[in-house]
C-alpha cells in the first residue's frame, strides 16, 4: 500500500531504527586515532542531554518576585547527570507573549546554593554574541562551549536580562532555589542579599558532547516525577536518585536522565502545563540522544474525571506515545500508577480506572518493559494504599524515602545491551501542510514558530458557519490524494483550538456529505482525529470547511494507523513557498484597549481591543460608582483584534467605564451615554 499526492508516489516503507550508525570513513579515523592515542571508548562524538526541565507558562502566583528579571540578574542551580568537556544550553521563550532579551549568560560549577567556583565561570555565546533576543514562542540554543565538569555536578547558570516578557516561560516546580539581584551581577562569586525563589525561569536543557555509547533516558510525568515530596535543594527526586544509581553502575554510567515531569500535568487535557500529548514532541522526541523513555502519567486524568472511560482513553494515548517513540528509535518502559487510597482523588470509580490502566501496562505487551511502581510502593496489608513509610501524608505523593524506593525499583539492566531498536512499522502515513493546499479566500495564512513549516490557516475573524457548512469553495481547504490499495484510513488534524467557542470544522471525504466535528479543544498545538474512512484504491479529495472562527489548523495526516501522530509528524508531501499566497505575516504582539466609537453614543457603541497572545479576556462595563453593569467578554481568546457591540438602551444618560483584563494587561477607559 502507498499514498500518492498530486501525482507523486510514496511506496510502502519498512523502517529500521538504530542509534548506532558507522561508516567506513569514521571507522578508518577511529582506528588511526586508536593506534596513536590508545582506547577511544570515551571519545566525544554526539550531543546527549545531561539535564532538562519541561517548560510551561508560569502562572501569575509563580512569576519572578520583585525586582523581577528585566534588567536584573538571576542565578539558577541544577544538577546534571553525565559529565563532559563541551556543552550547549537551550533557553526557552515558548510560552511568553513578548520578546525576552538575554544581555549575557554564564555557566559555572556551583559550590552549593548561590555560590560558584569563579575559576570555572564561562561566558555563553549565541552565534558568536553574548546577547540574544528570543521572540514569543521561540527558543535558542547556545554555541558549543568548552566547559569541563564531572557527572552529577551541580552547576549554576547566571543570566543578566534585558527586557523580559510579563508572561514568563519557566518551570514552577524546581524544588531548587534561584537567586535574583538588581542590576548586572553576571560574574559575582555569590549572590548575598539576593531575593530567593524556588522556581526556574527561561532555562530548558543542557546538552553535553558525549561518547557514541552514551544515551539519555527521558521520564515524562506529573508532580510525582517533578519531585513533589522530595527535599528542596536536595536534588533527591526519584529521577535524581535513579541517576545516582546509574552513575554508580559501571555498565550504565553513560546513561543520562532527563526529568520531564510537570506538577499537575495530565495526559489528555490541559490541567497544569501543556498536556503530555501536546508536549511529547518537544519534551521527548526533540531531546538530544534519547534512547529510552519512562511514562508515569495519568493519575491526574483519573482523579479529575467525572465518570468511567478515562482509563481506556489513557490506553489510547499511551499507544500513541509508544508508536511515536518507537518510530524514533526509542525504547518505552511503562510505569504503573501508584496507589492512591485515602487521597483526595480516591473513589471506587477512580480506582477501577487506575486498575484498568495498570492491568494494561502489565499485560498488553505494548511496552518494551514494565516498571511496577504500584507493587513497589503499596502497603502489603492494604494494596490499594501507599506504604505509610513512603507517604507524605496526602496518600498520593511519595516522601523522600518514597522517591528513593521508586528509584530502587527500576531494574538497571533495562539500560544495558539495548543499543538499538528494530521496529517494523507497517503503518503508512502521509502529511499535508494546510497553507500549501487549495485555500479559499475566506481563510488567512498566519505565522507561528511552533507550527509545522511555521505557518497555519484560520478562517478570517468574524466568519462562522455554525448550522451548515460554507456554501462554496471560498470557505474550504481542499487536499487531493490517492491510495494504491483499499482499506480503512484515519484523518487527523494538527490544530490549536483553545476554547469550546473555537474548536470545530466541517469535513467531508470525496462527494460525501459534510460532517460537523466539534469539541476539538486542545492545549496548545495538538493532533485531533476527524474520522475514519473506508477508501477505495485510487484518487480521493479531503475537504475541510470552517465552522467557528479562532480554530487554527496546521497540518493534516491521512494514515492507516488508528492513533494520532505526536509532535510535528513526518515532513509533508506538499511543502511550498507561500510567498505568492495572500499572507498575513504577523499577529499583534501587544495588548491595547481602544477608545469606543462613537463616543458619546446613543444607545449603541463599539468596543475594540487587541490581544497579543492567547489569553483569558475579561471586558466589563461599570457605572461611575464602580458597580458592574455588563459583562461583555469573559472567555479565552486567541491573539487578534476584536470589536464587540455594547447596547445601553436600558441605562440612563451618564458617564460609564469599560475595563479590559487579559493576562497581566489591564486598562480602563471612559464612555459617555447621551440620550
Amino acid at each position: 500500500m502507498s499514498f500518492n499526492s498530486q501525482g507523486n508516489n510514496f511506496p510502502k516503507r519498512k523502517m529500521l531504527y538504530s542509534l548506532h550508525k558507522f561508516n567506513l570513513s569514521f571507522s578508518v579515523i577511529t582506528i588511526f586515532l586508536f593506534l596513536c592515542f590508545g582506547s577511544l571508548s570515551f571519545a566525544q562524538t554526539k550531543w546527549v542531554g545531561t539535564w532538562s526541565t519541561a517548560p510551561q507558562l508560569v502562572e501569575t502566583q509563580n512569576n519572578p518576585p520583585p525586582p523581577g528579571l528585566s534588567n536584573n540578574t538571576i542565578r539558577q542551580i541544577m544538577k546534571v547527570s553525565l559529565g563532559g568537556d563541551t556543552i550547549r544550553v537551550r533557553f526557552s521563550n515558548e510560552f511568553s507573549t513578548s520578546p525576552v532579551t538575554i544581555n549575557e549568560a554564564h555557566i559555572a560549577v556551583s559550590t552549593g546554593l548561590d555560590t560558584i567556583i569563579t575559576s570555572t565561570d564561562k561566558t555563553i555565546f549565541f552565534n558568536g554574541s553574548t546577547e540574544v533576543t528570543m521572540e514569543p514562542g521561540a527558543a535558542i540554543t547556545s554555541d558549543p562551549l568548552q566547559f569541563e565538569f564531572d557527572p552529577l555536578t551541580t552547576l549554576a547558570i547566571t543570566t543578566y536580562f534585558g527586557g523580559t516578557s510579563a508572561t514568563v516561560t519557566g518551570h514552577p516546580g524546581s524544588r531548587t532555589t534561584s537567586y535574583i539581584l538588581t542590576g548586572n551581577h553576571i560574574s559575582d562569586e555569590n549572590f548575598l542579599g539576593a531575593v530567593a525563589t524556588d522556581h526556574w525561569y527561561v532555562i530548558n536543557t543542557i546538552d553535553v558532547l558525549a561518547p557514541d555509547s552514551a544515551a539519555a533516558l527521558a521520564i515524562i510525568g506529573n508532580s510525582i516525577t517533578d519531585g513533589r515530596g522530595s527535599g528542596t535543594n536536595k536534588q533527591n527526586r526519584w529521577p535524581d536518585e535513579l541517576s545516582v544509581r546509574l552513575q554508580q553502575n559501571p555498565n550504565t554510567k553513560l546513561t543520562a536522565v532527563l526529568n520531564e515531569g510537570i506538577g499537575g500535568n495530565c495526559v489528555l487535557q490541559q490541567c497544569l502545563g501543556p498536556s503530555a500529548l501536546s508536549r511529547f514532541g518537544r519534551d521527548v522526541l526533540q531531546q538530544s540522544g534519547i534512547r529510552w523513555l519512562i511514562i508515569l502519567e495519568g493519575i491526574n486524568d483519573i482523579g479529575g474525571s467525572q465518570g468511567s472511560g478515562v482509563g481506556n482513553d489513557l490506553i489510547d494515548a499511551f499507544t500513541q506515545m509508544i508508536h511515536s517513540a518507537h518510530t524514533n528509535g526509542i525504547f518505552v518502559y511503562g510505569a504503573t500508577l501508584l496507589p492512591m487510597k485515602g487521597s483526595f482523588y480516591y473513589t471506587e470509580a477512580h480506582e477501577v480506572e487506575r486498575q484498568i490502566v495498570n492491568n494494561w501496562i502489565r499485560s498488553s505487551g505494548k511496552f518494551d518493559a514494565v516498571i511496577d511502581l504500584d507493587l513497589a510502593m503499596r502497603d502489603p496489608t492494604d494494596t490499594l494504599s501507599m506504604l505509610p513509610a513512603y507517604d507524605t501524608g496526602d496518600h498520593l505523593h511519595p516522601n523522600e524515602a518514597g522517591h528513593h524506593a521508586m528509584a530502587e525499583a527500576v531494574d538497571l539492566n533495562l539500560f544495558v545491551g539495548r543499543d538499538s531498536l528494530v521496529y517494523n512499522d507497517e503503518s503508512i502515513s502521509i502529511y499535508f501542510e494546510t497553507e500549501c493546499a487549495t485555500i479559499g479566500e475566506d481563510w488567512d495564512i498566519l505565522s507561528d514558530i511552533q507550527a509545522s513549516n511555521t505557518h497555519y490557516v484560520t478562517v478570517k475573524p468574524g466568519l462562522q458557519s455554525i448550522t451548515n457548512p460554507p456554501a462554496d469553495s471560498s470557505g474550504y481547504v481542499i487536499i487531493p490524494f490517492s491510495v494504491d490499495s483499499a482499506g480503512n484510513y484515519s484523518v487527523f488534524g494538527r490544530m490549536n483550538c483553545p476554547t469550546y467557542d473555537d474548536d470545530s470544522y466541517w469535513v467531508k471525504m470525496d462527494e460525501g456529505e459534510f460532517q460537523m466535528y466539534n469539541g476539538l479543544v486542545t492545549s496548545g498545538w495538538e493532533w485531533k482525529k476527524f474520522d475514519d474512512y473506508m477508501l477505495t484504491e485510487g484518487e480521493h479529495t479531503l475537504t475541510i470547511g470552517y465552522r467557528e472562527d479562532g480554530a487554527e489548523l496546521d497540518k493534516i495526516c491521512v494514515s492507516n494507523f488508528p492513533y494520532a501522530p505526536l509532535g510535528m509528524g513526518a515532513e509533508a508531501v506538499n511543502l511550498c513557498n507561500i510567498t505568492g499566497v495572500e499572507y498575513k505575516s504577523e499577529l499583534p504582539t501587544g495588548y491595547e484597549l481602544k477608545q469606543n466609537y462613537p463616543n458619546p453614543f446613543n444607545p449603541s457603541t463599539t468596543l475594540s481591543f487587541v490581544i497579543g497572545h492567547k489569553s483569558f479576556v475579561s471586558l466589563k462595563v461599570f457605572d461611575i460608582l464602580g458597580n458592574e453593569i455588563a459583562k461583555i467578554v469573559n472567555e479565552e481568546k486567541p491573539a487578534g483584534e476584536y470589536e464587540v457591540a455594547f447596547n445601553a438602551a436600558g441605562l440612563p444618560s451618564g458617564v460609564y467605564f469599560y475595563s479590559l483584563k487579559a493576562g497581566d494587561y489591564s486598562d480602563t477607559k471612559k464612555l459617555i451615554l447621551l440620550k
